[in-house]
């Protein structure tokens, strides 16, 4: 079901503004050498690797579907690639969230191309710099609120909006006919979620926008999370399944539980952060034990949850 292509290296021509929050685009500078490899997933649909997020890429029957386009300079990338899998044009692409490093490729891709995302993602895109800085080319042409179905049979795309957790515009893309949902950086991979207060991210909610996302997406058991696995990454599995969607909801339901009665104690966001350990349930499941520096690492995932339930 796999193969790895080597798509290519690119080498960092310069410090590029690619997030929304300042501390995102620090932690998301592109690294040089990048490579990227692709492995197919079904027998149309592909997962591109590295870069930033993952990409997929749908063939339908009279064109391409991708979801997210990666950082600044692999919007050409992707689309060389689309061309050895397939003459067919691509024709719509579809953001998960705002970040830099799933959106900045879109200002590559022909102004033909559809650009759907949620709209509250929309209007985080609209402040970021490479699109101020390209025009407006590449930001989003159709918006949905909570659900959009585009295509039919087996070409059907169900978008979903289930509430904030990484951000406040995550969008989960299923592909009912092949029984899979791309999540985005909101199921990033078995690991500490990661919630963006300068986009709408909510650490007291995630866990239920998981859970809603489980219950309410039907026929589905494969998920292509945001970055899992890593983009060089052989012989491990390439997507989760449904099952782990429920395991990581309870995963989050339970941190946040816990740090609540912490900052209930009096306790400071540091001083928690220090004290987590991850269950060992989960840690012979793959999760990761230590959590991101992303966004201020731990103890600023938790002061945004003290923030949020003084809200």
């Amino acid at each position: 079901m796999k193969r790895g292509i080597v798509l290519g290296v690119l080498i960092a021509v310069g410090a590029l503004s690619i997030g929304v929050s300042a501390a995102y685009q620090g932690q998301q500078q592109p690294a040089a050498p990048r490579i990227a490899a692709v492995d197919k997933l079904k027998d149309n649909l592909y997962l591109l690797r590295g870069g930033g997020g993952n990409t997929a890429v749908f063939i339908m029957t009279n064109g391409v579907a991708v979801v997210d386009a990666k950082n600044p300079g692999y919007g050409p990338l992707i689309l060389d690639e689309i061309k050895k899998l397939t003459n067919k044009p691509v024709t719509l692409l579809i953001n998960t969230h705002t970040h830099g490093d799933h959106v900045s490729g879109n200002v590559d891709f022909p102004g033909t191309v559809d650009i759907v995302v949620q709209e509250n993602a929309k209007a985080s895109m609209e402040k970021m710099d490479i699109f101020k800085n390209n025009e407006g080319k590449g930001l989003p042409k159709r918006t949905f609120k909570d659900k959009m179905t585009i295509g039919r049979g087996a070409d059907q795309i169900d978008l979903f909006y289930f509430g904030p957790g990484h951000t406040n515009g995550d969008a989960w893309v299923s592909f009912p006919a092949l029984r899979t949902v791309h999540a985005g950086d909101i199921f990033a991979s078995k690991g500490m979620p990661i919630a963006d207060p300068a986009a709408g991210g909510s650490v007291l909610h995630f866990a239920d926008t998981l859970k809603k996302a489980h219950d309410g997406i039907k026929n589905a058991d494969t998920i292509i999370n945001g970055h899992l696995p890593a983009p060089t990454a052989t012989g491990v599995p390439m997507t989760t399944t449904w099952a782990d969607l429920q395991t990581y909801s309870e995963f989050m339901k339970e941190f946040a539980t816990w740090a609540q009665a912490e900052l209930k104690a009096g306790k400071s966001p540091a001083d928690i952060a220090a004290a987590w350990k991850v269950p060992e349930k989960y840690l012979s499941q793959g999760y990761a034990a230590t959590a991101s520096a992303n966004f201020g690492g731990l103890a600023a995932r938790i002061q945004l949850l003290s923030d949020e339930i003084k809200k």
